[in-house]
């Protein structure tokens, strides 16, 4: 299958090499450009763990602090995949979404023993910390990465759409989707997008497509790309 990855740069490169690993042909169309925020470095003294919600959100810490001895608690396993190979000594993989995070770090945590710390991104700041923050622990939330939208659709997709030469689109989370929608939409490509399946990684991912029509939609079982690979069909099939 040739399919559409809509990822941003850095965060397409793994899962293209697992769909290549079983015999898809990746089609590589960012929607997204990830734009780090400069800043002082991070004092993290009064911090007992770190939270993040994003394979990002680790590039953007590992940026601004040294430290790697604290806990990391990483929303799953592409963020903790990031996480571990940054260097940071302990990391916990809450294997979900935000909620999970959320759970994971109120079970092991003790808001006794130091504040949270949430590497956040515009999109992604508060909610965490609201959810924690009512289990009794201290959040410090801080933006330190911004994920902003392409002006058009890229001239991958495109050309790739107006071929009818793609089977399927992969997105991974509603805003995404809903640029997706947008872009094609805005380029006059809806009938050939009309033709591919989209494989969303949440329903609400799913919801944010109702712009345009698909020849099917399918939504992982669970928030991670495992679950999103799972949903694709034997190469050749």
């Amino acid at each position: 299958m040739r399919l559409l990855l809509t990822r941003p740069q850095e965060d397409a490169a793994s899962i293209g090499e697992a769909l290549r690993a079983r015999g898809h042909v990746p089609v590589l169309a960012p929607l997204m450009e990830v734009r780090f925020r400069d800043g002082p470095a991070l004092s993290l003294d009064k911090v007992q763990a770190i939270l993040a919600t994003s394979a990002n959100g680790v590039r953007a810490i590992v940026r601004r602090c040294a430290r790697r001895d604290l806990p990391l608690f990483a929303v799953g396993p592409q963020t903790a995949q990031t996480a571990r190979a940054a260097g940071f000594q302990r990391v916990v993989n809450a294997g979900g979404d935000s909620a999970a995070l959320a759970e994971r770090a109120a079970a092991e945590l003790d808001p006794a023993k130091g504040a949270l710390f949430h590497a956040a991104g515009a999109e992604t700041a508060g909610r965490l910390a609201q959810t924690l923050c009512a289990r009794g622990f201290a959040v410090e939330s801080a933006v330190l990465y911004e994920a902003v939208p392409v002006a058009a659709l890229p001239e991958t997709a495109a050309r790739a759409l107006r071929a009818d030469a793609l089977d399927g689109v992969l997105l991974f989370s509603p805003r995404s989707a809903r640029i997706f929608a947008d872009l094609v939409a805005a380029a006059g490509l809806a009938a050939h997008a009309a033709r591919l399946k989209a494989y969303c990684i949440s329903a609400a991912t799913a919801g944010a497509l109702e712009k345009l029509a698909f020849a099917g939609v399918k939504v992982a079982d669970s928030p991670n790309q495992e679950s999103m690979l799972a949903l694709l069909p034997p190469s050749g099939s």
